[in-house]
């Protein structure tokens, strides 16, 4: 039913770039912070760019109708920027910063060891939490914002 064309943010080597700022935090530990924010301005322009796709795609289909534009831009740029960037991004930083207090509460492992642990751990968890964040915010954007403005043809996939 669609078209045969890959989409370059969600079916190519690209959509990795959303993962930017978790690999970012999970390497907050033994990298300067700079580091760190610059992984998320790798995930935002990942994100900014998907919804300009998404608004360019939208113009094509709807040349008459710049409301159904401004919705795909903008559903696309909140679903990506809390499924793509701040759920993640949180949920690893926490993540990272309970193991590293934890190994240090329970173990006797050098600081390096404790540091390169919880960045083992940091990457692990990027592929668990990805599909249970994904659901939890279609689930968010279909009881709020969506609401708003209806279903305007296929909501986000996730990244």
């Amino acid at each position: 039913m669609g078209s045969a064309e890959p989409d370059l943010y969600r079916d190519t080597w690209v959509r990795y770039l959303g993962y930017a700022n978790e690999v970012g935090e999970s390497f907050r530990s033994l990298v300067p912070v700079s580091v760190v924010w610059a992984s998320y301005g790798v995930a935002t322009a990942y994100v900014t760019a998907d919804a300009i796709d998404k608004g360019r795609k939208a113009a094509t289909v709807h040349t008459q109708d710049p409301m159904r534009v401004g919705v795909a831009v903008v559903d696309t740029f909140v679903w990506q920027g809390l499924a793509s960037v701040a759920i993640p991004g949180f949920t690893i930083n926490r993540l990272c910063a309970a193991s590293l207090a934890l190994l240090g509460t329970l173990t006797r492992w050098p600081l390096p060891l404790r540091r390169w642990a919880t960045t083992a751990l940091g990457l692990a968890a990027i592929p668990l939490i990805i599909t249970p964040i994904d659901r939890t915010v279609d689930f968010l954007m279909d009881s709020s914002l969506r609401k708003l403005y209806g279903t305007p043809g296929e909501p986000p996939t996730p990244h």
